[in-house]
This record gives structure tokens, sequence and C-alpha cells, in this order.
């Protein structure tokens, strides 16, 4: 049987929750697994490391490396060394200027499980170390060395086993701007620009509109292979504004999307992120629509409780040429997290469905 080639779209915990739950069904259904990453994090390590060294911001690229690599207790180790993160050095080591073991601040608390995002880890007293990850690291290293993204995460990928490709949206990072409604609580109906991931994803007013600057960054070629060849797309879960939808804003990777023949697959949040507070679930799929217009969907996957009256997200799906598909895809806990055991279930049928 031809392996299935999915391509699946995001960043941090949305996309690793993704691409966990594709782990779960590959070998059952042959999957070829790709993932493009988005490359806008401006915040923790990452946000540290792209201003200080100029590169792509490496903390979602290794989430998905992670998310993908292999089960020898080997690579395991590796993956859980790519995820060490730098405390603040003991006190009284030479030369680290450390008061004490603080947190370690990461890349986009929610998205990373780490400190809040926009801490840039290393307080005043700490060493250069502090808050970054290994394997933010070791990506930055390669990148250096090899002068090419896309072969330092091929090179990443080897090292830790991985089961399928991560690819950068771009070659070269973006920035993320929203045009925000009661960004200051003390102005409710003042819209004013927010600029950064960071900002945009922790802000507490509306976002209006979405936009990339560059407006048109160029798409990675190795990218818009990969949906050309694809036989399914999968967008979500994650932070809908600044993991799902800036693929959509880049034009060479819109219209690879939109013409592919592959099939389309929206899988919905469990709840509400801060910044899509007021957007009910619904108006996540109507984003889709007023991002990118000519974009057809054929499923949208939602786990039945967080849908709540299913009728308006039926409607939605409807809108964008999609049948939408229930399923328990939440954690037992209560938690708004996807099990990446139940997400692998309820996608095994979907994407092992002939046309």
């Amino acid at each position: 049987m031809t392996a299935r080639r999915v391509v699946a779209f995001g960043g941090g915990h949305g996309l690793s929750a993704s691409l966990r739950a594709l782990r779960h069904c590959a070998p059952e259904l042959d999957l070829d697994i790709t993932a493009v990453v988005t490359v806008g994090d401006d915040g923790g390590s990452s946000g540290r490391l792209r201003a200080e060294r100029g590169g792509l911001p490496p903390g979602d690229l290794r989430q998905a490396l992670v998310a993908l690599a292999g089960d020898h207790p080997a690579t395991r180790r590796s993956a859980g060394l790519f995820q060490h993160r730098f405390a603040a050095a003991p006190v009284g080591v030479p030369g680290s200027g450390a008061t004490g073991r603080g947190p370690a601040a990461g890349d986009d608390a929610g998205r990373d499980g780490a400190a809040p995002r926009g801490t840039d880890g290393a307080s005043a007293g700490t060493d250069g170390l502090t808050g970054h990850a290994v394997g933010n690291l070791v990506l930055c290293g390669l990148m250096e060395l090899l002068g090419d993204p896309v072969a330092a995460l091929e090179h990443a990928g080897a090292m830790l086993g991985a089961v399928g490709r991560v690819l950068p949206m771009s070659r070269q990072p973006v920035g993320i701007e929203a045009r925000v409604r009661g960004a200051d609580p003390a102005a409710p109906d003042d819209v004013c620009t927010v600029s950064g991931q960071h900002q945009v994803a922790v802000t507490t007013g509306r976002v209006e509109s979405l936009r990339l600057t560059p407006s048109a960054p160029p798409a990675c070629a190795e990218a818009i292979e990969a949906i050309r060849a694809a036989d399914w797309l999968i967008f979500g879960p994650g932070s809908w504004y600044t993991s799902v939808l800036p693929h959509l804003l880049v034009p060479q990777l819109a219209d690879a999307i939109v013409s592919t023949s592959a099939r389309r697959l929206v899988t919905l949040n469990l709840a509400a992120e801060k910044e899509t507070l007021g957007l009910s679930v619904a108006d996540h799929l109507a984003a889709l629509h007023w991002y990118l217009p000519e974009l057809k969907v054929d499923l949208v996957l939602a786990d039945a409780k967080a849908v709540g009256d299913p009728e308006p997200v039926e409607r939605a799906a409807e809108s964008l040429g999609a049948r939408l598909v229930l399923a328990p895809v939440a954690v037992v806990d209560g938690t708004p997290r996807h099990d990446p055991a139940a997400l692998g279930a309820a996608l095994v049928p979907v994407l092992g469905a002939d046309r």
C-alpha cells in the first residue's frame, strides 16, 4: 500500500499534539508525516536567539522534532536532552554571577509548557544559558554551521530518529502584527496595533485583523512541494492567530494549499486562549475563510464536550464545504489538552478513508 502523505501545520503545543496523534496512527495507516512550522516566535529562549543571532526562532521547530522523535532509548534520551532547559547556575559557581536558582523561562507558555512567554529567560544575576533549551541551541548551531535551516532540521531529525520531516513555513523569520480592540482595558473601544507574536498571544483585547511582516515572506520551497504531493493537510489544534492562521498569510503557501488535490482537515481547539477570547468555536472556522476565502475543507474534527451545541459549528463547517466529526479527543482529567492517543484513534478512520 502506498504511504499516505500528511502535512500538518502549526506551532508549539498544538502542533506537537497533532504530530504525536499522527504517530499513534502512523503504523496502521503507513503515514508519511511532514510538519510545516510557524517562524514568528519572539518570546523566551527563541526570541533571545532570534534577536541575538538573527536566524529562525528554533523553539517551535524543536517541539515538532521532539514530537516526531523515534522510540529507541537513545533517541528518547536525545529528545529529553533537546527539551532540557538550563536553570540559573547554583550560588557559588565561579563566573556564573548567579544569585540562586530561578525558574527557567520558556518559549511561550501554553505552547511550550514552560514559563510565561515573553520573559527573556535570563534575568539579572544569571548566566547567559539560563532559560535556553538545549535543542534551541543545537538548532541555532546547526543552522549557522550548515547555512540552511532545512538542512539543519534534516540533520537534527536524524539525531532524534524522527519518523517524519519538519520544515519551516519560510526560511526567514516573520513578524506578527494584529489590530486589537480593547487592548487597553481603560479604553475598551479603541483599536491599536499590537506587534510581536508574544504580545498578540497574551493580549486581553479582541483581535480584529492579523498580518505578517514582511507581508509576503518567501515560502519554504520544500514545504510547497510537500503540500502539492500530500494526500491530507491538517490545520490545528493550536493558537489560532499565532500558530494556525499565519500559514494562510504566506501567499505562496496559500496558493499551494488552495490548489493541491489533497483533502483538508481542521482540528478545533478545546478551549479559548487569551488571543481568541470572545471567539466562538464557529468563529474559529469563519476566521479561516476570512483570511483565505478560497479555502475549502473536507472535515472538521472536534471534541463534543468542547463544542457544546453542534449546530452553529456544523453550519460554519458546511460554509467551508466540510462535514463535522465529533469524537472524544481530550485528556480525561478535564484540562483543555488533546490526548494524542485519543486524537490518533479519531484520525484513523478519517485519514484511512478512501475518497
